[in-house]
Order: structure tokens, then C-alpha cells, then sequence
């Protein structure tokens, strides 16, 4: 067969539908309101790029590997457009039509949009995930459109979270807990980070495998470090083995259908010096302060400026190192940041009701001060109507979290 006879694009409804992380009624919700954005904002079709997005507004979770996926939202039609390497999946995981495109001739993938975008005049995408290059592919592509980014008040829409939201992220955070616990009885002096790490992910896959058997099992990860290595939060895990004394950081992440959520402990093999233990117990006066400070009509830079207020009285908050909070729901470490919902001194967002949020302070001492490590702990919460639930479960502080040696 030529090149000239195969397909640009093509449609493969390989089996029957996979059970979706949430209901129809719940996707149509969704597209329902972000319709309505479209509509306030006289477009008349959404390309959705990245992989937060699509899988929200779609179910489908994508795996880019160099190649570009999208989610096309019109008035009456919701397409995801995916490459032929992964065959029939995306169609059966996703709640609308699918669209594949194939690689035999560049820019494929943009002929496929084209043809559901069909004659609309204006589109909007998102702006912080498209590149130079792809969008000025995009203009190339797709002739003379009108452009708007709508980036900011889809991420707006995604900040408020439905019941089934809150349903999945309580079970994450159920999860995290599991995970947790397993750390907690692997950690042995001698024993490796990456042994530890392991026992924690293990724990939460099997969980989520037995509570969530119609979801893709992937991403859920553990970041556990000790001694010098807690000095960052997102430190990668090493084989640097266990040592009487060290300080240790516990943060294990569940992936239930795309949704993270976390759990953050500070522990210790054996008793911390004086020095260790006043400047964890700091860290955690100031979390249970932060979460006294979550409830409905306070403003992310008021709660932080309170959170500061407490470590300059004590001259740690030089030794703060981020913000102390963010949003929750379809995120991950390399995706799907509501950048509007974090509690910093810049973000001035008002707390409402069905917003999920953390509360995560963190003082890192570096080597050759009393006291040197990082310290962190993060909970996670619930805005309701009626107050703020706590779904966090796993105990924090001194009394609970120091490791015989």
C-alpha cells in the first residue's frame, strides 16, 4: 500500500466502554459548565491540550511520549484525538468519540482536530501548555480562526470540586494512609530508602487495585528520605541506608484515575536531640495553626501571612521553603497544577465551599545547625458549607512518630 493510500485519521471502537472514575451525568456536568465558559466567551469550540484537561473534561488520560493528544469541545460533540500506537483504548476510556491519527505524514494529528473543529470561527485553548512552536503550528494548521485563552478560567471551573470528587479524594487520602503505615513498619536501622519507598507503594497498589479494581493502575509513587536528603521536598529516593538518629520524611502519593493526593510526615529513628525536637514541634504548632486558619471566606495570602507571622516570632521563617497549601484533584507531579489555589503571599483567592486544599508547612535547616533537616507534615481538607473536614488520618508529631532504633 502507498503512503498516499493510508489514512490521515481514523476511528477504531475496539470492545465495549470501560467503566469511567466518574458517572456520565457527572461528565456532562462538566461539559455543561464548560460549554457555558465557551458560550460567555462568544467560542464556539475548546481544544483541550493537556493531560489535566482531557481527562477531566473526557476521562482519558493520555501518555504523550513526544506525541500530541487533544480533547475538541464543541456545542454538541466531545472528541478525544489520540495516536495509533494506542489502539482502541483511548475511544473505550473516554465518555464522548475518539478519533485516531496515524503517522504516516506529518501533522496528522492537526487534520484530525480540523475535521471536528469543522467550521468554527473561534476556538480556545490553553495557553500555558501550548508551546511556541505547536501554536504557531496551530495557526498554520487551522487557517484564519479567532484564538482566545481560556487557560485560567477552566482552571477556575476545576477548583471547585462535585460530590463524586470529594468521594475519590477521600479515598485517596484513605489510601495514602495505608501507604503510610507501611512505611512506618519497614523502617529499620540499615534498611534502605528505596526498600522503604517500595513497601509504601506496594501497599497503596494493592489498595487501590482492591477499592478501585475498573481503574488503570499506574503513577501512585512514594518519595522517602532521610538524614541530609530531607532537605527537599520533592528529593528523589536514593539506597542511602537508615542510620540511629536520622530524621526521615514520609510522603507517599496514591494515583486513583489521574487524582492525586498525598500524605507528609516528619519522623525519627530513635529520640531527636533537643535542638530536633523544638524545631519539629514548631513545624507542627504552625500546621495545626494553618489548619485552624482553612474555612470559607479566608483568602490564600491572609492564611499564609498568619503562618508567617508565627515563624518570625520564633526566627524560623527563613527556614520556611514553599508555600504552604494547594489545591487537590486531577494533578500529578508532572501535571495539572490549579496554580490559583495555593496558599502564597501572591494568590488572593477567596475559600469556598467544595475546594479541597492542604496544609503543608515546611522548615528546612541545612547542615551544621542544631537541628538540620527537613520538617514537613500535610494534611488534607475539605471545604463544606457546614465547616472543613480533616481526611487526613494518619497521626502526626513527636508522640506518634518516633521510630525505636
Amino acid at each position: 500500500m502507498s503512503q498516499t493510500q493510508r489514512p490521515e485519521f481514523f476511528e477504531l471502537q475496539n470492545g465495549s466502554k470501560a467503566n469511567l472514575p466518574f458517572s456520565a451525568a457527572e461528565y456532562e456536568i462538566r461539559l455543561g459548565k464548560l460549554r457555558a465558559l465557551m458560550a460567555g466567551n462568544n467560542v464556539e469550540a475548546m481544544l483541550l491540550t493537556s493531560m489535566h484537561n482531557i481527562a477531566y473534561y473526557s476521562g482519558f488520560l493520555y501518555c504523550s511520549f513526544g506525541r500530541p493528544y487533544a480533547c475538541v469541545v464543541t456545542a454538541e460533540r466531545c472528541v478525544t484525538v489520540s495516536a495509533n500506537i494506542d489502539g482502541g483504548q483511548p475511544w473505550r476510556r473516554c465518555c464522548g468519540e475518539n478519533i485516531i491519527y496515524t503517522d504516516w505524514q506529518r501533522n496528522n494529528y492537526w487534520r484530525a482536530v480540523k475535521t471536528v473543529l469543522e467550521n468554527s470561527r473561534s476556538i480556545g485553548i490553553e495557553g500555558d501548555h501550548m508551546t511556541l512552536a505547536s501554536n504557531q503550528l496551530m495557526k498554520e494548521m487551522l487557517g484564519g480562526v479567532e484564538i482566545q485563552d481560556l487557560n485560567q478560567a477552566i482552571m477556575g471551573l476545576r477548583m471547585f470540586k462535585s460530590s463524586e470528587e470529594i468521594e475519590l479524594i477521600k479515598g485517596g487520602a484513605r489510601t495514602a494512609d495505608i501507604g503510610g503505615e507501611a512505611i512506618r513498619d519497614a523502617i529499620r536501622v540499615g534498611t534502605r530508602e528505596i526498600d522503604v519507598a517500595m513497601a509504601g507503594r506496594d501497599a497503596m497498589e494493592l489498595e487501590i487495585s482492591r477499592a478501585y479494581p475498573d481503574s488503570e493502575l499506574r503513577d501512585s509513587w512514594v518519595w522517602f528520605q532521610s538524614g541530609l536528603n530531607t532537605d527537599g521536598a520533592h528529593n528523589p529516593v536514593t539506597t542511602r541506608r537508615l542510620e540511629a538518629g536520622d530524621i526521615l520524611s514520609l510522603n507517599t502519593f496514591p494515583m486513583i484515575s489521574g487524582y492525586y493526593t498525598a500524605l507528609e510526615r516528619t519522623l525519627f529513628v530513635g529520640e531527636p536531640d533537643a535542638a530536633s525536637l523544638a524545631i519539629w514541634q514548631a513545624n507542627v504548632d504552625a500546621h495545626e495553626l494553618g489548619i485552624s486558619l482553612i474555612r470559607p471566606g479566608a483568602t490564600c495570602s491572609s492564611i499564609c501571612a498568619e503562618i508567617n507571622r508565627f515563624f518570625t516570632e520564633r526566627d524560623l521563617l527563613q527556614y520556611r521553603s514553599f508555600g504552604y497549601g494547594h489545591s487537590f484533584g486531577v494533578l500529578s507531579h508532572y501535571y495539572g497544577r490549579e496554580a490559583g489555589l495555593e496558599l502564597r503571599e501572591d494568590i488572593d483567592t477567596v475559600l469556598e465551599p467544595g475546594m479541597v486544599v492542604s496544609m503543608e508547612p515546611m522548615l528546612t535547616l541545612p547542615e551544621g545547625l542544631p537541628g538540620a533537616g527537613g520538617y514537613r507534615e500535610h494534611d488534607i481538607l475539605v471545604i463544606g458549607e457546614d465547616g472543613v473536614e480533616n481526611i487526613t488520618g494518619f497521626p502526626y508529631g513527636p508522640e506518634h512518630n518516633i521510630i525505636a532504633a
